[in-house]
């Protein structure tokens, strides 16, 4: 390397040595930019790495973009497409050149769209159009409406799936636009002649994948609006798994992609066939098993089977035992019948009216005689008992006190005076004696 005499002066740099710190400078102080642009002079070399140029009207700057990041782009740029990239400034050294190497890169205006999905995405789910109460399963398909770009992958994947797994299915195909501003109607439009038809079970919409951009025809309002009223069920599918739509949000059902949309509505025809090779091994195995089992029984029976004279004999010989039991049967009932007959004419003697009558006035005349002399008895005791009453009676009556000569004060109104505070000077005073009563008036009284 050339290296001049005043190489140690601090001061004085090599080209090397100034695009190396101008580097430096440009990666610490411009980490990660964010640059709208126009895309132009773009290079896909084999190594997968992309190289272009990001103008404006008044200038212009070199990119580059590595394999590792363009690889993870959902959309392929192209020449004059206005892009968003976030990159980090940085400078070519062996050139000198000013770059900025790109870490992510989206179309441009794609924030606005994002703005405007989640919008109406908020309005509509507001109003109840992605309410799961409202989602119809899906009947069993035996004619499916495909509405897609008629030259696109998407309906080639499905006719693939639908031939490899149920080719009885029936086909009708609408085609439409499935991006750009004509888009939305036409869409619009196939799905309202797929209802006037009447003709499927079930209708597929979607598309292959893309940017926002691209996929934008199916976040509109109409088409959702259009997708909700339908009155077959309609499956979305639109995109990558990745990819996200309104459609997918109102229609009945959302495939990750339109192969698997297909897969959703057909049965794998390979399983049913090895399902019913399964099921006509275990008819076969059950046939045998049965007819074994008949076999068996019939041989089991022909070693039972007697013949017709044994059988006679056997019934003969059980006509006769039935014929010896039913003799007893009816000498046992004979015989009982006469015991109760007996029984019953003993009973009826007893129960004779004049034996009856006999007896019941027998009885009567014992009952009076107990009766005549249970009164007297009665009337004896309580004589007894009046007599003793009488006695005790007239032992406490006031009337034998009267007899010894006391007798008895009281105020007119029945009181019995017993003490001399209780009357006063001219009360009248009624005295009973034991033959008759004395009034008199008091004039003074004595404590």
């Amino acid at each position: 390397m050339y290296q001049s005499d005043n190489a140690r002066d601090p001061g004085l740099f090599t080209v090397s040595d100034l695009n190396r710190r101008a580097k430096q400078l440009l990666e610490v102080s411009f980490a990660s930019v964010r640059v709208e642009g126009e895309i132009s002079n773009l290079a896909r070399p084999s190594s997968g790495h992309w190289y272009f140029t990001l103008k404006d009207s008044g200038a212009q700057v070199r990119c580059a973009m590595f394999r590792s990041r363009t690889s993870m782009l959902k959309f392929q740029p192209k020449e004059g497409d206005k892009v968003e990239i976030r990159a980090k400034v940085s400078l070519y050294e062996n050139r000198g050149d000013y770059q900025l190497i790109v870490d992510a890169m989206k179309p441009a205006g794609e924030g606005a769209l994002l703005l405007a999905f989640e919008q109406l995405k908020r309005r509509l789910a507001a109003e109840g159009l992605f309410a799961q109460e409202l989602k119809r399963p899906l009947p069993a398909v035996k004619r499916v409406a495909l509405i897609t770009s008629h030259t696109g992958a998407a309906v080639h994947d499905m006719l693939t799936v639908l031939k490899r797994r149920w080719p009885m299915i029936e086909v009708d195909l609408y085609p439409s636009a499935v991006q750009g501003a004509e888009a939305p109607a036409q869409l619009i439009n196939a799905l309202q002649r797929a209802n006037r038809d009447q003709a499927a079970d079930v209708i597929i919409i979607g598309r292959g994948g893309g940017s926002l951009e691209d996929l934008w025809a199916f976040n509109d309002e109409a088409l959702a609006r259009t997708i909700a009223a339908s009155a077959l069920p309609v499956i979305s599918a639109v995109g990558h798994e990745v990819d996200v739509t309104i459609a997918d949000y109102v229609a009945d059902l959302r495939a990750p992609t339109p192969s698997a949309a297909a897969e959703l509505i057909s049965p794998d025809g390979a399983q049913l066939v090895q399902r019913l090779a399964t099921l006509r091994q275990r008819l076969t195995q059950a046939q045998s098993q049965h007819l074994s089992r008949q076999y068996h029984s019939f041989n089991a029976l022909q070693q039972r089977l007697r013949s017709p004279r044994q059988i006679l004999q056997a019934r003969a010989q059980q006509a006769d035992q039935l014929e010896i039991r039913l003799q007893r049967a009816m000498q046992q009932s004979l015989n009982s019948s006469t015991q109760t007959l007996r029984r019953l004419q003993q009973t009826l003697r007893a129960m004779d009216p004049a034996k009856q009558l006999n007896d019941t006035q027998q009885r009567l005349t014992r009952l009076q005689d107990r009766l005549q002399r249970g009164i007297q008895q009665q009337l004896a005791r309580k004589q007894t008992e009046l007599q003793q009453g009488a006695r005790l009676l007239n032992s406490v009556s006031p009337l034998q006190i009267l007899q010894r000569g006391y007798s008895i004060s009281e105020t007119p109104d029945k009181t019995v005076v017993r003490d001399a505070s209780q009357l006063q000077p001219g009360d009248t005073l009624i005295t009973r004696l034991n033959q008759g009563r004395v009034t008199s008036t008091v004039t003074h009284t004595e404590e």
